[in-house]
């Protein structure tokens, strides 16, 4: 079919970390969405219309009495699928909660919560403010409402102070304004727990044994699992800063360990876990002075995570195995299927997987029915795959 891009409208106003919505745009511009902004008149001390028309190839509004062909404060509502303000100040906050629309964002917004559609909100202000209890409970009103709100980060303020009430991170608003576009809340009950990254198994205190994972195609699932409103837990060997939990582990043992005190529904093995580690390890750094000659490690195969994990699940709940490999690659991966009692393995050749933003993936079910799907970016694919997966 015809892919329709959803229309995403970006509300700024005067906020001295607006100029960060560039960025913002940017993101969603290179993964395709259509965007337009809208400014209050006092965002014009911080943003600049040209850049944001150059950016989001779009006009941008901010003058609410402008000479024109249609009423655009019902236009725009009509036109975006979903409205994030960001960054919103305690001012506009507070004319929001009371319903006053003096200017063309606050008209804007008045509309949009009356015909329902999906707000977002990232304020942004002195920490002072933030403690206002009148704003609090503004926040408290609008969220009771339905309104989004993407909470201010502890960090350094425009004042000077390191306190809460910075602009949450770019790519949290990211992922939770396409959480309000996507979302189908009955998900919001079914738990995904996704292994993402390379195993470290530590040969001393300082060196590792790992393997070429990225972490990309785990954080792609994990990623798309959040949007459509899944519960989402990420068990990884990677850092990243994402809007829902992280447990960080380091060796195959540490995600075993991880994943038996998890509650999931659909468990999906994303990560490379490494076959081997050290049999002995070092309990302090190996010093090549103390070795004679060449250092020879011994291995020890690895506990089977998803084996291990497959054999004790209940009748409800899935488990999403990988297999990487080059030659007899479905075959290999059928014979996995059934040695690990999984639901679903997902092939894919080592030449496409690893290190790199695209793939091409085979679905195989536990009743040997085959998806294929052709080379695309690996965040495509991650929705393919769980359109496949997630009943």
């Amino acid at each position: 079919g015809v892919k329709v891009m959803k229309n995403i409208l970006i509300g700024i106003t005067s906020s001295i970390s607006a100029y960060k919505i560039y960025e913002l745009i940017r993101l969603f511009k290179k993964t395709g969405y259509n965007v337009k902004t809208v400014l209050t008149e006092n965002a014009l001390n911080f943003v600049s219309p040209v850049v944001l028309e150059t950016l989001s190839e779009n006009e941008c509004y901010y003058n609410q009495f402008a000479p024109r062909k249609n009423v655009e404060h019902i236009a725009l509502v009509d036109w975006a699928d979903v409205f994030l303000t960001a960054p919103i100040s305690a001012n506009t906050i507070s004319k929001i909660a009371s319903g006053i629309c003096d200017n063309l964002l606050t008209s804007i917004i008045t509309a949009y919560i009356g015909a329902k559609k999906p707000l977002v909100i990232a304020p942004a202000m002195n920490n002072n403010m933030l403690n206002n209890p009148i704003i609090k409970e503004n926040l408290k009103k609008l969220s009771s409402i339905g309104v989004e709100i993407i909470e201010p980060e502890v960090g350094f303020l425009a004042c000077g102070a390191n306190a809460k009430g910075r602009l949450a991170d770019i790519n949290i608003i990211y992922e939770k304004t396409l959480r309000s576009l996507y979302q189908n809340k009955s998900n919001n009950y079914k738990k995904i727990v996704v292994t993402v990254g390379g195993t470290k198994e530590e040969i001393d205190n300082v060196r590792f044994i790992t393997n070429a994972s990225s972490g990309k195609m785990g954080f792609s699932l994990c990623d798309w699992a959040y949007r459509l409103g899944y519960n989402v837990k990420a068990i990884s060997t990677v850092e990243a800063k994402k809007p829902y939990e992280i447990i960080k582990v380091k060796s195959a043992d540490d995600m075993l360990e991880s994943l038996k005190e998890i509650n999931f529904d659909y468990l999906i093995m994303a990560s490379a876990v490494a076959d081997f580690k050290v049999k002995n390890k070092a309990k302090t750094k190996i010093s090549k002075e103390d070795i004679k000659g060449d250092l020879v490690l011994e291995l020890t195969k690895n506990p089977d995570i998803i084996y291990e994990i497959s054999k004790n699940k209940k009748e409800n709940q899935k488990t999403i195995g990988f297999c990487l490999g080059d030659i007899d690659l479905i075959e290999n991966a059928k014979r996995k299927l059934k040695n690990k009692k999984l639901d679903y393995i997902i092939a894919n050749e080592i030449k496409t997987a690893l290190n790199t933003d695209k793939n091409m993936v085979t679905i195989i079910d536990k009743n040997d029915r085959i998806t294929n799907i052709d080379l695309d970016s690996k965040e495509n694919i991650a929705k393919k795959i769980l359109e496949v997966v997630c009943d």
